[in-house]
């Protein structure tokens, strides 16, 4: 049998791993793979502009779908991206029209200008959308009103997937690079792979790369290989 954990070491001179080239993922709202963890969280996207408030928080891990159902309630409102910070204007926009402030826990912003940002879309009727990693009690936030603020907004937490829609969600990952891959290749990936879908987009990546380097059709051997290499504490597991 083939000893998956020696791939790398096996690989020769001349096997360079190509280019990587951008592939566009589908972002749409029929793209969108719903399942039980994000079921609530789509549920609030497509119920804009009957919001039970005003501002929305989108909590979830990376690579949760975050983005994606950011991405698509953008299009849907039209809202205009804002990053709250000392002489943004960003309080400004909010009260033209919707807007998407996404990664609040990373990204950073200004408490006071994020305060009025709410203030604003309260006093205007528009809507603010957050996504984040991490719960805003969390935020470390000093100022009062504005954890008053936080606290009153409508928060959705997206959970970890499970393995039926990291199914889903991989052969969407080849479809978007033109791939086809077997179902029992993508269930070999998914009983293997950490149960996150940044992993998924990441052994997705790799599988297809090495296939490019090598000239080489997807088997279940080269993905073994790949997760192999991105896992070996589970390379001992039975066939």
């Amino acid at each position: 049998m083939r000893d998956i954990n020696k791939g790398a070491a096996r690989r020769t001179s001349g096997e360079q791993l190509p280019l990587a080239f951008a592939h566009q993922p589908a972002s749409g709202r029929e793209d969108l793979l719903v399942s039980e963890r994000l079921a609530a969280a789509v549920a609030i996207i497509d119920s804009w502009p009957e919001w039970p408030s005003p501002v929305v928080i989108l909590t979830g891990p990376q690579g949760s779908g975050k983005s994606h159902l950011a991405e698509v309630w953008r299009s849907e409102s039209g809202a205009s991206d804002i990053l709250p910070l000392s002489g943004s204007n960003a309080s400004v926009k909010a009260g033209e029209g919707p807007v998407l402030f996404e990664d609040a826990d990373r990204a950073g912003f200004d408490e006071v200008e994020l305060f009025h940002v709410i203030n604003s879309v309260r006093q205007h009727g528009t809507s603010l959308l957050m996504t984040s990693r991490s719960w805003p009690l969390s935020w470390n936030v000093a100022l009062p009103d504005l954890r008053s603020r936080l606290k009153a907004a409508t928060l959705v937490e997206i959970g970890e997937p499970d393995e039926a829609l990291l199914s889903q969600v991989i052969f969407k990952l080849f479809s978007d690079r033109q791939l086809s891959v077997d179902d029992r290749i993508i269930a070999t990936i998914v009983s293997r792979m950490e149960r996150s879908l940044a992993a998924a987009q990441e052994v997705v990546e790799r599988i297809d790369r090495l296939a490019l380097a090598r000239r080489a059709r997807i088997t279940r051997a080269l993905a073994l290989e790949v997760l192999a290499e991105m896992n070996p504490v589970d390379d001992s597991r039975g066939e």
